[in-house]
């Protein structure tokens, strides 16, 4: 894991020590050594920097840019099945000099052109610069476990790891891009590949781009879809061999994420996903793991389940329990480690099991997208199940009952704005064909209640489309739909977001051992009922799970990391509102009706508001503002 940035000026007004600068504010993400490369082109001068943290071949062989022949790389992540390329390349006649995935990477650019990539397991960003075809190749994973920025905008393109490495060249031009503020509203993240400012945006996972030196023209290709996958044909073999096949794959993912030069160790909840991990992981292995699990004074504490799990699988098991002071205490760095407004508040608890992970281990595996791969969410089943109903309506019944709902969500007391919009998602969804009335309800169930996007923003702002405004022609089911659309947009802009820069904040390699492409790919092609059933979802991961530890050590409701944000807002730390939702800071940033923001402050504070995700949206917002505009 590393971090990376570089430019490309088209008129060669960057000095070569921006570079520099630039991948210093990354040191965070690799604090073991940093390389830069320079080239002055006819078309353009070139800066690439690399920032690393060593975790294969820790030795200076691994120490970018690399170099070989004509091609130059930077590259942060991992390729965990780089042995087996580095053998099918050596029958090919490559010879190697070092034992590192990076070297892997140039060779197989080398062999395979921009082909190479569909080759790869792993978590990546590749930048490569061919010095013979003038020409910058720029990879993301299919995923988007790695984050990469670019900026494009007079003649000067920029990428970097982190926003923060852009904002360092002093052409960037900070300016927000207020189409993008009802997105951070209605989702609490702004989604690929889109950012907080003008002329810049995220590469999306599974694409790569190519920027031409001689044309000055940036083109966009796309190598890896998940739609594509829940769009083919569905396995047909018996649910036992299903099981085995997964549990295959699962091993092999597993196992993959295991490899490294440096400690590695496993977070531990005690819920089915970071349990199906560790105990996969454990069985074949004489050496006890090292699992972590944090607790709080306040709010759902998961330590006793994780105990109870690590005692029976027999890990290293290491337990922190954390102070509300220490949680609240992360709140104002927020702004800074996430570069843009993002409101997911376990990123605090994420960033503290990091920090105590750290002082062990150099890498450690989460276990997320387990929901989104096998039905596991419950709004995905109640979903499936009112609009289930909702199609079961005679048609004639559907145009009486959409206009009353519709009208009834315009009389609906606006203390009560949720029930509202709820009124209004069913009514929509009652005039929409059986497939599409999935996303649209889908996203209307995600969306600011439409009360607060008419009130809160000074000016009308329009909003991007979204992953939910795919066509989903060919899709099996409404699950499905649901699970597709949150492996694109919640997976990839919430939980891979916070995992990656809390894990980086303290230099802690974060991997992801169920987000493997043939994990996904295969999961997308099973049958909708080894996911899920009457029970609930997750069956054939559970039934996995149960047969190696016993059901009543993980079946439980769901709890994930769980602060008492909003009483802190109300006691300990209700000066943070008063200092960045006053009126004067509203006006100053410019963005919403102040008064109106006042109003719901003063509710909040009263304990008669009943929206209250939007409070801490718009405290992070203002944070945001104040860290990073002024």
């Amino acid at each position: 894991m590393c971090g990376i940035a570089g430019y490309i000026d088209f008129l060669k007004h960057t000095p070569a020590s921006t570079i520099q600068d630039m991948i210093q504010t990354l040191d965070h993400r690799g604090p073991d050594g940093k390389g830069v490369e320079c080239y002055n082109e006819e078309e353009a001068t070139i800066g690439l920097g690399h920032s690393r943290l060593s975790i294969i071949d820790i030795s200076t062989d691994g120490d970018q840019p690399m170099k070989y022949k004509t091609f130059t790389i930077v590259f942060n992540g991992e390729i965990y099945n780089y042995k087996e390329i580095r053998l099918e390349l050596e029958e090919l006649g490559h010879k190697f000099v070092s034992n590192t995935d990076t070297e892997v990477i140039l060779h197989s650019f080398e062999q395979w052109s921009t082909d190479f990539v569909a080759r790869l397991i792993g978590m990546f960003v590749i930048v490569i610069y061919d010095k013979s075809t003038k020409r910058v190749f720029l990879f993301r994973d299919r995923a988007g476990v790695k984050p990469i920025y670019y900026y494009w905008h007079n003649n000067l393109f920029l990428f970097a790891s982190e926003l923060k490495a852009l904002i360092e060249h002093s052409a960037f031009i900070r300016e927000i891009d207020t189409n993008v503020l009802p997105l951070f509203f209605d989702f609490g993240y702004i989604p690929a590949p889109y950012s907080i400012f003008k002329h810049t945006l995220k590469v999306e996972p599974g694409m790569f781009l190519i920027l031409d030196l001689i044309r000055k023209e940036l083109s966009y290709h796309r190598y890896w879809d998940i739609n594509s996958h829940y769009r083919a044909n569905k396995f047909t073999f018996k649910y036992e061999e299903a099981k085995e096949r997964l549990l295959d794959l699962l091993k092999s993912s597993f196992n993959y994420r295991m490899v490294a030069d440096v400690p590695v160790g496993i977070f531990l909840s005690g819920g089915y996903d970071s349990s199906a991990v560790t105990a996969v992981l454990q069985k074949d292995r004489t050496e006890k793991l090292k699992t972590f699990t944090i607790g709080f004074e306040e709010g759902i504490n998961e330590v006793p389940f994780a105990r109870d799990v690590a005692k029976y699988l027999g890990t290293d098991h290491i337990e922190y329990i954390c102070t509300m002071s220490e949680a609240q205490q992360i709140i104002p760095d927020l702004p800074y480690f996430y570069d843009e407004p993002f409101a997911d508040s376990s990123a605090i608890p994420t960033i503290l099991v990091s920090k105590v992970a750290r002082n062990i281990v150099k890498v450690a595996l989460s276990s997320d997208a387990g929901d989104e791969l096998f039905c596991g969410y419950t709004h995905y089943q109640k979903f499936d199940r009112v609009l289930h109903l909702l199609n079961k309506l005679p048609i004639h019944l559907n145009f009486i009952l959409s206009p009353i709902l519709s009208s009834l969500s315009y009389v609906t007391p606006i203390k009560k704005p949720e029930i509202k919009q709820k009124l209004k998602c069913v009514s929509k969804a009652l005039h929409s064909n059986k497939l599409q009335q999935a996303a649209n309800l889908y996203k209307l169930s995600c969306n600011l209640p439409q009360f607060y996007q008419t009130k809160l923003f000074s000016a009308n702002y329009d909003k991007y489309p979204t992953k939910y405004d795919n066509d989903f022609t060919g899709f099996n089911n409404i699950p499905e739909i649901m699970m597709a659309i949150d492996y694109e947009m919640y997976l990839q802009n919430d939980i891979l977001t916070k995992v990656d820069r809390a894990s980086m904040s303290v230099s802690l390699e974060g991997r992801e051992p169920f987000v493997d492409h043939r994990l996904a790919e295969f999961a997308a092609r099973l049958p909708l009922e080894y996911k899920y059933n009457e029970l609930g979802g997750k069956r054939i991961l559970k039934d996995i799970v149960h047969d190696n530890i016993p059901r009543e050590l993980v079946d439980r409701p769901k709890a994930g990391f769980s602060l008492p944000i909003y009483n802190w807002l109300t006691n300990d730390l209700s000066f943070l509102l008063d200092e960045y939702l006053s009126e004067k800071s509203i006006k100053e940033s410019g963005f919403f009706k102040a008064k109106f923001v006042s109003q719901q402050v003063e509710l909040f504070k009263g304990n008669k508001f009943y929206y209250k995700p939007l409070i801490w949206k718009l405290l992070m917002f203002q944070m945001w503002y104040f860290r990073w505009m002024k």
